[in-house]
């Protein structure tokens, strides 16, 4: 199922509803470059690896972003950090979105830095106080990047203190905010099994009209009980339930598939990328014949 490529203002490009990308790691850069026409609908850059890269490596991004529409997605923003956002960062992220065209940015619901970078990615307590918070940062960030932004529910192991629960907390920060979400449907099955909660329970209390787009990945199991978030291997049968379960609930987005290290051959990530075809093709029959 072959996507086509959605315009919008600005020249700026989004992958059609139904697409099914790869992550731009440059590890990846000479296969990804190799791939037939269609192996793939987009790709996924961190601004955060790329920003002033210039030489084989520019020139390898700027070739790739020429030929597939790039999505971006941050790894250092600290939206629910403590230290005031970095506008100077913020500023050269906005000219490399403007300049690979990007309409789909992202960021973790989280927080990695506090007078300097902690290179992890940080949970942040489920308050009306965080809330506030995160989404004034938000605001300003949006205000900054010139474009509404996704943020990505986080996985997490121990939440610092809560007087609401996680779909609460990210209810309330998407709707104060005013941005939208980028559901990671592995993180809602490896926090769903590490703190006992019901995955589609939890997945039927998010607002449909403002997920952006998905992201699957692959965790390791630890234990029955404990599920640790690696995108370092396959996506598991059941993550991919629920993404079909996802699409039953919310419709079809563009869906990323992650994966950080421990990289097959390409072949073997375009075998997953199918799955990801697969299903959406499904819940577009489904849809049409409901």
């Amino acid at each position: 199922m072959a996507a086509t490529t959605d315009r919008l203002p600005g020249n700026l490009r989004a992958p059609a509803a139904a697409s099914a990308g790869l992550g731009l790691r440059r590890s990846l850069l000479d296969a990804l470059a190799a791939a037939p026409a269609g192996a793939f609908d987009f790709l996924e850059c961190a601004p955060d690896n790329w920003v002033g890269v210039g030489g084989r490596l520019g020139e390898a991004l700027a070739e790739l972003s020429r030929r597939h529409p790039l999505t971006c997605h941050g790894l250092s923003l600290s939206l629910g950090g403590p230290s005031p956002l970095d506008v100077a960062f913020l500023q050269r992220t906005r000219r490399f979105l403007d300049q690979h065209q990007v309409a789909l940015y992202s960021e973790h619901l989280s927080w990695c830095s506090d007078d300097g970078h902690l290179y992890e990615l940080l949970p942040l307590p489920f308050t009306g106080e965080a809330v506030r918070h995160v989404a004034a940062r938000i605001r300003q960030a949006q205000d900054i990047l010139g474009r509404r932004i996704a943020v990505e529910n986080a996985s997490y192991y121990a939440v610092p203190a809560a007087d609401m629960d996680e779909a609460d907390f990210i209810n309330a920060v998407l709707e104060e905010a005013d941005c939208d979400l980028l559901l990671d449907v592995n993180n809602v099955y490896v926090n769903a099994i590490n703190h006992g909660y019901d995955a589609h329970a939890f997945l039927a209390r998010l607002p449909s009209a403002r997920i952006a787009s998905y992201h699957v990945a692959g965790h390791h199991d630890e234990a029955d009980d404990l599920k640790i978030d690696t995108h370092g291997m396959p996506v598991k049968h059941d993550v991919w339930q629920l993404l079909a379960a996802s699409h039953a609930l919310h419709g079809v987005r563009p869906t990323l598939l992650e994966r950080d290290f421990n990289f097959p051959p390409l072949p073997e990530l375009l075998d997953e990328l199918q799955v990801i075809r697969r299903l959406q093709q499904a819940a577009a029959t489904e849809h049409a014949h409901g």
